[in-house]
């Protein structure tokens, strides 16, 4: 059974296409990364699979759970990991996780709060600093802790790499790669071609509100991804 499906799914703004026909299907432990232009539906795919917004045809189930009208009970299955997290700056990171925790019904001790951040692969040095002392990979990883912490079967994700160094983006394919070594189900809208290639089992391109190409990285070398990529779009 796929964790994240789209039958059929597509969504309309005042008459305008911005999601046509989708069908996709991710298992656990696969991290999808979609490609696309601005405007080409990535980010609206994810509000349908987050229940941000509803959709106009088709469907998107988590775990076999229809979005709508279930999203109270398919938001239990999923975290979201925008571009810019959304923290605390007052609050240490320790502090912002028990504090998202506790607002998705679990009450951690400061031992297993401080593992979950570890595994994130945040420094220990810095559990105890504020977010407002914290560069964008260092709050990422707090994102992705609060995933761990909710239990989040998948976890999606906006434009993850957008402002990371080369470092913080190696730290974040590592810790990504992990997570689905764990079971976790990675579904991840990116520009990032090169990064789609290192961190993903599989690959697609939207254009103008449809899937267009889907490919196996295994199957394809970034070059080869962007030569397919330039001549989609």
């Amino acid at each position: 059974m796929p964790v994240l499906q789209a039958v059929q799914l597509g969504k309309q703004y005042n008459g305008t296409a911005a999601l046509s026909n989708l069908n996709l299907s991710i298992d656990k432990g696969e991290i999808f990364c979609l490609l696309g232009q601005n405007g080409a539906g990535k980010t609206t795919t994810i509000n349908l699979f987050l229940g941000f917004t509803e959709a106009s045809t088709g469907k998107a189930t988590i775990n076999d759970v229809e979005v709508k009208p279930n999203e109270t009970a398919t938001k239990k299955f999923v975290a979201y990991i925008p571009e810019v997290v959304q923290l605390y700056g007052n609050l240490s990171g320790v502090e912002n996780l028990d504090f998202f925790s506790r607002l998705a019904g679990f009450k951690y001790s400061k031992e297993l709060l401080t593992s979950f951040l570890t595994k994130a692969g945040l420094q220990l040095e810095a559990h105890a600093k504020r977010l407002s002392t914290y560069s964008k990979g260092m709050r990422q990883k707090v994102g992705i802790a609060i995933a761990l912490a909710k239990n989040a079967d998948a976890i999606l994700m906006d434009e993850p790499t957008s402002g990371l160094d080369p470092k913080a983006t190696a730290e974040f394919t590592a810790i990504c790669k992990g997570l689905a070594a764990d079971g976790k189900t990675i579904f991840m809208a990116t520009h990032d071609i090169f990064n789609a290639v290192n961190v993903g089992t599989k690959i697609g391109i939207m254009k103008q509100g449809e899937l267009v190409h889907t490919v196996d990285t295994v199957s394809v070398t970034a070059n080869e991804l962007q030569k397919l990529y330039l001549e989609t779009i």
